[in-house]
């Protein structure tokens, strides 16, 4: 084993970008603790006393920690425009998501465009930039776009959920309760005639569905998103496609469906 050493400017800055990346945002103390050179406290010598009567566990909370989806929902249909429920969102507290990111992550693309994309949540690039799909399943899903004739301009990308959840983790499900009035309320803002969802999470909150997505990807289905009805269509997310290259003529399949749909429509 090596021997400890002082770290240097670089990678000190890379340890604290992982611990960044992994949640861990808060020091407990002004100077670090060696806890394995600590040694454990002596066994008491003093008799032990009478066990002292437990009090009754207190009740656990039901609902969502730190929003009321109720307010959420009425927050949300009160927006009358994009920018309003933009500016709503960025004022909004009532998710502990938005104390641990960076920025809001609200949209990227054409608001007029008949072609909405969803996904589940930004991640760290997404963060930094405070747009969605940026970084390299960003750039992969640019070239998916490309290759049945879309892009940016044609297209309106959003997310489940606005804020990246630490480390990249799925939202939980009281996270996604406290944010899905938005996206429903941004879904009927834009009133896309077609949706492709990009990954399971996004997938099984349209579909509202607990089918996985390689089960479900490539099946056309009529939703409802809010108030709004959209025919929609599950496919794997770019980052999948990254891990799993593979998988992409799958999702080549899913492109083509998107494709002849979008021709039948008229939309190109």
């Amino acid at each position: 084993m090596s021997q400890d050493r002082a770290l240097n400017n670089a990678e000190m800055l890379s340890v604290l970008d992982w611990y960044r990346a992994a949640g861990v945002d808060l020091a407990v103390g002004e100077e670090p603790v060696d806890r394995f050179a600590q040694k454990p406290p002596a066994a008491s010598i003093m008799p032990p006393r009478a066990s002292a009567p437990q009090a009754a566990p207190l009740p656990q909370p039901t609902g969502p920690v730190g929003g009321d989806p109720g307010e959420a929902r009425q927050l949300a249909a009160s927006a009358q425009t994009l920018d309003a429920l933009q500016a709503m969102l960025n004022d909004y507290n009532g998710c502990g998501l938005k104390f641990r990111a960076t920025q809001l992550v609200f949209a990227d693309g054409n608001p007029e465009a008949r072609i909405m994309l969803i996904g589940e949540a930004p991640g760290a690039e997404e963060d930094r930039q405070g747009k969605p799909f940026v970084g390299r399943s960003g750039q992969l899903l640019d070239r998916m776009l490309a290759a049945i004739g879309l892009d940016r301009t044609k297209v309106y990308i959003a997310n489940t959920v606005p804020w990246r959840p630490p480390g990249n983790r799925t939202p939980t499900p009281e996270e996604m309760e406290l944010c899905l009035p938005f996206l429903n309320r941004q879904v009927e803002l834009v009133a896309p005639q077609l949706v492709l969802t990009l990954g399971g999470p996004a997938m099984q909150t349209v579909f509202k569905t607990t089918n996985g997505i390689i089960k479900m990807r490539g099946k056309w289905q009529d939703v409802t998103i809010g108030s709004h009805a959209v025919a929609a269509l599950p496919t794997l997310h770019p980052a999948y496609l990254l891990r799993n290259p593979p998988a992409k003529q799958q999702a080549w399949k899913d492109l083509l469906s998107l494709r002849a749909r979008m021709e039948s429509l008229g939309l190109v």
